[in-house]
């Protein structure tokens, strides 16, 4: 028999406690997650503002991302599932006060939603591919009838996916990082911001990114005050969430965080996206892709650290 002597009451690997059950897929979900209710919050608004012209990749041909996104996003969380052959109890009852009761209904809802509006638009996408069967141009015709009654059912459904994956993490009351309000509308800002991202890199259309750069711009600057705020609600919190800011701020965290979240994935798109805005030549790809990068990373961070935080006192 080995013998140990406990010197303190408090972080002992295996005793205290700390979760380690939520790994990569969950934080891949999420992002994914985001990103599809990005797209599709787009998709749906511009096409209820009569821009389908003007916007094609926003409201056509960058919606295709968006079932994808879910689906795969999908598959991660089944895989992570540990007891799969369940997950259909989800669909059993609806509680208002679990979110993921939410999301798993606003999943079912808007994961078939969001291939039914690429499937309006078929002819549009794939002009080389022809609908043989007459039962299949007859569907396509009742969803072409039916894409307002779809956009106007994306709105909703997309604000609350986005909102969700953060609410999500914020339902957990004993990890005080996750434990914290401002992680819906943050995570709902970042999932609109990765989802303009996605549409600019798509698009070729100036007029139209032009606008969604602008559009980026004041979702990067909301992001960034809600980081603010997040810090500063932690920071006037008891010694718990103190500690739990502690890993982002001078911590483990703190040069991944700092560094790909903030400087590369916010504060350099940002930079890059006015001058843009301005009339300077940036290669539009690189805010782009970096915002996308961020926003990932991002997702690994609060999944990651809010695993380690936790009550003892």
């Amino acid at each position: 028999m080995k013998e140990e002597l406990f010197i303190s009451g408090r972080n002992i690997p295996n005793i205290d406690p700390i979760l380690h059950i939520w790994h990569w897929p969950i934080s891949v979900y999420l992002f994914l997650g985001g990103l599809a209710a990005g797209l599709l919050f787009f998709t749906a608004l511009f096409y209820l503002l009569g821009k389908e012209k003007e916007m094609p990749a926003t409201v056509k041909f960058a919606s295709i991302v968006a079932p994808i996104a879910l689906i795969i996003g999908l598959i991660a969380l089944f895989y992570d599932l540990t007891h799969k052959i369940y997950f259909w109890k989800l669909y059993t009852t609806i509680r208002i006060e679990s979110p993921m009761s939410w999301g798993a209904w606003v999943l079912l809802l808007i994961t078939p939603i969001s291939i039914f509006w690429v499937l309006s638009y078929f002819d549009e996408l794939f002009p080389k591919w022809d609908l043989k069967f007459d039962f299949l141009k007859k569907f396509q015709h009742i969803l072409i009838k039916n894409r307002l009654n779809m956009a106007l059912a994306l709105i909703p459904l997309s604000i609350i996916l986005g909102v969700y994956t953060g609410i999500l993490l914020s339902a957990f009351n004993a990890r005080p990082l996750w434990n914290n309000a401002i992680l819906g509308p943050l995570f709902l800002t970042s999932g609109l911001s990765t989802g303009v991202a996605a549409i600019i890199l798509i698009s070729k259309n100036h007029f139209e990114r032009h606008l969604l750069n602008k559009i980026d711009i004041g979702l990067i600057i909301i992001e960034l005050g809600l980081i603010t705020h997040m810090f500063m609600g932690l920071y006037a919190g008891s010694q718990v969430q103190l500690e739990a800011m502690q890993l982002l701020v001078g911590g483990e965290f703190t040069i991944v965080f700092f560094g790909f979240v903030v400087i590369l994935g916010l504060i350099i798109p940002l930079l890059l996206e006015f001058l843009e805005v301005l009339g300077y030549k940036i290669p539009i790809v690189i805010p782009a892709v970096l915002i996308l990068i961020g926003g990932l990373i991002f997702r690994f961070v609060m999944v990651e650290a809010g695993q380690i935080t936790r009550y003892l006192y």
